[in-house]
């Protein structure tokens, strides 16, 4: 190819309006895959949110249409339809066609915003095939907008109006803006809305926005799947249809106290009612004021050994935490060490207690609304405002001090801080948690004998950890990895379900020991994800029943005791095919029965079937290539997207408490898919050594 000697300013390309997201929307949402559809959905969402946040509506109504197009309707004030002096357009044009342009960027029209993690609505345009909206302000407005490619200029015409906003004319006594949108198909891999994820999310916007109404309605027709054979042998698939989907609402009139207790069920708690507190406080940047905080938590202890926060900025889940939450630690502690002081729970010569004390058991919820809000970490969900600890910590011991002298409450902190008692004592004469995790960490020798195929390579970025169902799948494994990088770790037998185990009897199995030894990275409270051995933590289990419990007891394992290995997205699921189609020299392979029917016909007539019963029915060299080259393999990222969610499901799954399991599991088991926890990746070919 010739290169190009010349570059001048002629040579730079000006993307003008909402062109540049068109060309780079993963800049924008993150990906075009399901992750990045729902994102221009929640932008909607959040406008909306935003108005119900600061006073302005109480009901909020999500409809995914029929032609896979989605609307959103609140009841607040209706976005501006006045002409901006400025721009010469009106208030609903610059919101859907300037990027970086809304009501949001100082504190007179939103004291409050979850909109600015996001990108606006404009994007939602521009990444929309259509995209209609209605304003009702005593009459109602409506504007258009479309998106197409222009073959002549060769660009995107992107979230065009269609004309300008036109006062219809028409009396109404309703209030508030509709948004009617499609995704458009050019942009996303899949246009496809899943109804978990959306009534997920609004479930969870309602419980942190009490009384507000949020409702949903899916007019999308339902199926199941079966499949079945043709006159000529071959795999059809067989749309079943279902009833459709009756509309829910969602309201929680206790807001946080209702989460607190959802979060809570299943488990047993050590006070029925949650304690709750709410305030707002001016924020200090460098001495200097800058806007307000509004902060609100709701807090329960349980019979549990384990800590369980959720925090929320602006309506966003924070799972890697920040300054908020430091906070929020800090003066729990506090407020409980001084509690236990005056009332005599803590003698003069006791110790005052540390965070772990105070943190057993604990369900909380923190739910703050800041301007400003600067997202940091991993997934950029964590908060990197500092000023925001101060007026948090402050919050929480003023608003436990008082909670102390309302009637009732003077039993609930009795419980509390003979919880928190109970820890300290266990924890100063019982250091077994310690002393077995750091022995199961530092003893590799010892623990890992005749367990643990080690790969030979020392970078972490490198290396992989496949943790394989059973010994004889385990075998076929280790003669097939790269030794240079990848380790492998049979599993003997079920591991421990730790969700109905306490921390001291989860370390007392073999296999927990285990894998806190390959993984090398502590354990629970100690647990330090930069000391991870492996960047790469692979579950790979049979795609059966079987195998699938032994998925969710490993997830559970690691959303308990290694969060952050999660957080970090460090664990896989390897995805082992279900069906080898071949005739001859020609092999394909199916990963699920969707798949199975264009494998078939790839083929061709004469083609012989093997259903896989389990991982050790593979050679080597199959296992390899199907599931452990990176050139070829399917791997599943498991992602934290919704932690309390992901907590609530857990505890239904692999707690003690049995209703609605069966129902759940009927509806959702799918043994080559978990679908709420994880988010398929796609990989590029990855270069490696030589099988051994």
């Amino acid at each position: 190819m010739e290169k190009k000697q010349h570059y001048n300013a002629d040579d730079l390309k000006i993307l003008e309006g909402l062109e540049a997201v068109r060309v780079r929307p993963g800049m924008y949402i993150g990906s075009t895959g399901v992750n990045g559809l729902h994102h221009i959905l929640w932008e909607i969402v959040d406008n909306s949110i935003d108005e119900a946040a600061n006073g302005y509506a109480d009901e909020i109504s999500v409809i995914l249409h029929k032609d896979g197009s989605a609307s959103v309707e609140d009841n607040g004030r209706g976005m501006p339809t006045d002409v901006n002096t400025k721009a010469k357009m009106s208030g609903v044009e610059i919101i859907f066609t300037k990027l970086h342009a809304g009501g949001k960027f100082d504190n007179e029209n939103y004291a409050f915003s979850g909109g600015l993690h996001g990108v606006g609505a404009s994007v939602t345009n521009a990444l929309s095939k259509w995209l209609n909206v209605e304003v009702y302000r005593g009459t109602v407005f409506k504007m258009s907008f479309t998106s197409t490619y222009d073959k002549t200029k060769k660009k995107w015409m992107c979230g065009i109006p269609s004309a300008p906003l036109l006062d219809t004319g028409e009396k109404t006594k309703k209030r508030g803006t509709y948004v009617h949108f499609m995704p458009d198909k050019e942009v996303f891999e899949t246009v496809e809305w899943n109804y978990d994820t959306v009534a997920k999310r609004l479930k969870e916007l309602a419980f942190l926005n009490k009384g507000v109404k949020i409702n949903l309605t899916d007019e999308r027709p339902v199926y199941a799947f079966e499949y079945g054979e043709d006159d000529e042998g071959n795999v059809t698939e067989i749309k079943v249809p279902q009833p459709p989907r009756e509309p829910i609402s969602y309201k929680y009139d206790g807001g946080l106290v209702d989460f607190v207790k959802y979060l809570n069920d299943g488990k047993t708690p050590l006070y029925e009612e949650p304690l709750y507190y709410s305030d707002i406080r001016d924020i200090q940047v460098k001495g200097a004021p800058a806007g307000k905080i509004k902060i609100e938590f709701a807090l329960c202890h349980t019979k549990d050994d384990t800590e369980s926060l959720f925090s929320f900025v602006n309506n966003i889940s924070t799972v890697e935490g920040g300054y908020h939450e430091n906070g929020f630690h800090s003066g729990l502690l506090k407020a409980i060490n001084d509690y236990a002081r005056a009332n005599g729970f803590l003698k003069a010569k006791d110790p005052a207690f540390v965070p772990d004390d105070v943190k057993e058991g604990l369900t909380a919820v923190l739910n703050v609304k800041m301007a400003n809000v600067e997202f940091e970490g991993q997934t950029k969900t964590k908060l990197g405002n500092p000023e925001a600890r101060q007026p948090v910590e402050q919050t929480v011991m003023e608003g436990l001090a008082k909670l102390q002298n309302e009637r009732g409450k003077r039993s609930v902190f009795d419980e509390i801080a003979k919880k928190a008692k109970f820890a300290a004592d266990d924890r100063i004469k019982h250091r077994a948690e310690r002393d077995v995790a750091k022995a199961a960490s530092e003893n590799d020798g010892l623990n890992l004998v005749g367990k643990l195929a080690a790969c030979s390579g020392k970078n972490p970025d490198m290396n992989e950890l496949f943790i394989v169902e059973g010994d004889s799948a385990g075998g076929t494994a280790k003669q097939a990895r790269i030794r240079q990088f990848q380790s492998i770790l049979p599993l003997r037998g079920k591991p421990l379900n730790v969700q109905k185990k306490t921390a001291l009897q989860a370390l007392q199995n073999e296999e927990i020991k285990t894998m806190i030894s390959a993984i090398g990275a502590g354990f629970n409270r100690s647990f330090d994800v930069e000391k991870t051995k492996y960047k790469k933590v692979i579950i790979l289990s049979d795609a059966d029943q079987d195998g699938m419990h032994i998925r969710c007891i490993l997830l559970t394992f690691f959303f308990k005791y290694m969060r952050d290995l999660i957080n970090s997205g460090y664990v896989y699921i390897g995805m082992p095919p279900l069906y080898k189609v071949y005739k001859k020299d020609v092999v394909e392979y199916a990963y699920d029965d969707a798949e199975l029917d264009e494998k078939i016909k790839k083929v061709g007539k004469g083609y012989q079937l093997q259903r896989y019963k389990g991982l050790g029915e593979m050679s080597a060299e199959q296992l390899w290539d199907t599931t452990m080259n990176p050139a070829t393999r399917n791997l599943i990222q498991v992602t934290i997207e919704d932690a309390a969610e992901a907590s609530a499901v857990i505890e239904m799954l692999m707690g003690d408490k049995v209703e609605g399991r069966k129902e759940f599991l009927a509806q959702n088991a799918n043994f080559n898919k978990v679908d709420g926890f994880i988010d398929k990746v796609n990989f590029k070919p990855e270069s490696g050594g030589e099988a051994d």
